[in-house]
C-alpha cells in the first residue's frame, strides 16, 4: 500500500495490491453463486419445491448473466476495470439482502438475478485486471490465480453455509450476512486500488459479441473447456445437496457443506500446481479428467453410493481446475489487450449459457423421471463435448497454431 509523502496515511494500493483485490472479486463472485447451494434442500422442504424449481432458481443466475454479458461485457474496456467491479460487487451485496429477507421462492429468483448481474459485470473485468496487473513474469500466474480464487470463494461459501445453517439460529440468514460483509470489504479494497480508466474515452454502446480474426479456433477451444468445468459444476451445486440427502438421508447441513466444499477445495489445491503448465496441455488433460468425472457422477447417482459421490467430488474438482485454468490460459495468451474484457466476457457468456442449458435440462429430466436417469444422460452429453474439445485441439495442432 502506498503512503503520502510525509508517510502519514495510506493512499492507494499498488499494482500488486490491485491484483489481489481483483482476485478477491472473483472469489466473491463464486462465493455468492455457491452460498445458496447447501440451503436448497431446506428451501425445498420449507416451500415444497420440485427439483425443476430448484434447478430453475439456480439457472436464473446464468440467465441473468446471459443478458448482462453481451450488453455490458465491454464496459471495463471503456471505463476501467475497477469502476465496473465496484458496481458489480454492490449488486452482489444487494442480492445478499434479498436472500436473507426471502419469505418465498420469488425472492430467490430475484436474488439470483442480482447475483448474475453482479457477476456478469465483474467476472470479465476482474479476469482482465489479473492479467494486466500480474506481479510476476509468469503469464500463466494470472489464470492460475483466477482458478484458485474462485475455488477458494466457492469452498468457503459451501462449508461456512453448512456450518452456520446447522449450528446457528436463522439457518437461511447468516450465510448472506457474511456475504454482505465481504462485499463491503471488497468494495473498500477496490476504492483504494489505482484508477485504470483508459486515456482515450469512448462512449458506451451495446456491442454484439464477436471474436477478433485469427483467434476463433483458439477461442472455441478455450470456451468449451471452461464450459465443461461450469456444466459439471452447475449440476454439482444445484443437485449435489439433494443427491447427498437421497444417498444418506442426512439433514446435517454441515456434513453436506463439507462434502460439497471438498470438491471446491480440490479445485484450488490443483490450481496451485498449474502455474507453469502449458495451456493446451491443461485443456487436453482437463477434457480427459472430465470424462472420468462425469462417469463417476452417473455411477454414483445410479447406485446411490456416497463413496462414489465423494470420488466424484475429488475427481470433478481436479477436472474443473484443469479445464478452467487451461481455457483461461489460452484466452489470456491470444486475446488482444484492447479487446480482452470483451473477449473474456464472450467466453463467460457462452460458458454460462451452456451451464444454464445443462442444469435446466437435468432438472426437467429429474422431475419427469428420476435423478439417476437425468444425471446419466447429462454424463453422456458432456462426454461428447469432451471428445469435441480433444478433436479441436488436434485440428489446432495440425494447423500449427498451438
Amino acid at each position: 500500500m502506498r503512503r503520502s509523502s510525509d508517510g502519514s496515511a495510506p493512499l492507494r494500493l499498488g499494482r500488486t495490491g490491485y491484483f489481489w483485490a481483483a482476485a478477491s472479486v472473483l472469489a466473491l463472485g463464486l462465493w455468492s453463486s455457491g452460498s445458496p447451494s447447501v440451503l436448497y434442500p431446506i428451501y425445498a422442504d420449507r416451500w415444497d419445491l420440485a427439483p425443476v424449481v430448484v434447478t430453475s432458481v439456480f439457472a436464473t443466475y446464468q440467465l441473468s448473466l446471459m443478458v448482462v454479458l453481451p450488453l455490458f461485457g465491454n464496459l471495463s474496456d471503456l471505463y476501467g476495470r475497477r469502476r465496473v467491479m465496484i458496481v458489480g460487487i454492490a449488486l452482489i451485496g444487494l442480492s445478499a439482502l434479498v436472500f436473507a429477507l426471502a419469505p418465498n421462492v420469488l425472492f430467490l429468483y430475484a436474488g439470483r438475478v442480482l447475483q448474475g448481474a453482479g457477476t456478469g459485470l465483474t467476472v470479465g473485468a476482474a479476469t482482465a485486471a489479473l492479467t494486466e496487473n500480474n506481479p510476476t513474469a509468469n503469464p500463466r500466474f494470472a489464470s492460475t490465480t483466477a482458478t484458485v480464487a474462485t475455488a477458494t470463494g466457492l469452498a468457503c461459501a459451501l462449508v461456512l453455509s453448512g456450518v452456520l445453517a446447522e449450528h446457528f439460529p436463522l439457518p437461511l440468514v447468516w450465510s448472506y450476512i457474511v456475504l454482505l460483509g465481504l462485499a463491503a470489504v471488497s468494495i473498500i479494497a477496490l476504492v483504494l486500488s489505482p484508477d485504470d480508466r483508459p486515456a482515450a474515452r469512448a462512449r458506451w454502446r451495446p456491442q454484439a459479441p464477436y471474436v477478433p480474426a485469427g483467434m476463433r479456433l483458439g477461442f472455441l477451444i478455450a470456451t468449451l473447456s471452461a464450459a465443461l468445468a461450469y456444466c459439471v459444476g452447475a449440476i454439482f451445486l444445484s443437485l449435489g445437496a439433494t443427491m447427498i440427502d437421497q444417498f444418506t438421508s442426512t439433514d446435517n447441513t454441515a456434513v453436506v457443506g463439507g462434502l460439497l466444499g471438498a470438491s471446491a477445495a480440490c479445485i484450488g489445491l490443483t490450481g496451485l500446481f498449474l502455474g507453469r503448465a502449458r495451456a493446451g496441455a491443461l485443456v487436453a488433460t482437463g477434457a480427459l479428467a472430465t470424462v472420468l468425472s462425469v462417469g463417476l457422477m452417473a455411477v454414483a447417482s445410479a447406485f446411490e453410493s456416497l463413496p462414489l459421490f465423494f470420488a466424484w467430488c475429488i475427481v470433478g474438482g481436479i477436472a474443473y481446475s484443469l479445464a478452467f485454468t487451461g481455457g483461461l490460459g489460452v484466452i489470456n495468451r491470444i486475446a488482444p489487450d484492447e479487446h480482452r474484457g470483451a473477449v473474456l466476457s464472450l467466453l463467460y457468456l457462452v460458458a454460462y449459457t451452456l451451464q444454464a442449458v445443462a442444469v435446466l435440462g437435468v432438472g426437467v429430466l429429474a422431475t419427469a423421471g428420476s435423478l439417476g436417469a437425468a444425471v446419466g444422460i447429462a454424463a453422456v452429453v458432456l462426454a461428447v463435448v469432451c471428445v469435441t474439445v480433444l478433436a479441436l485441439l488436434l485440428v489446432d495442432r495440425r494447423a500449427g497454431a498451438a
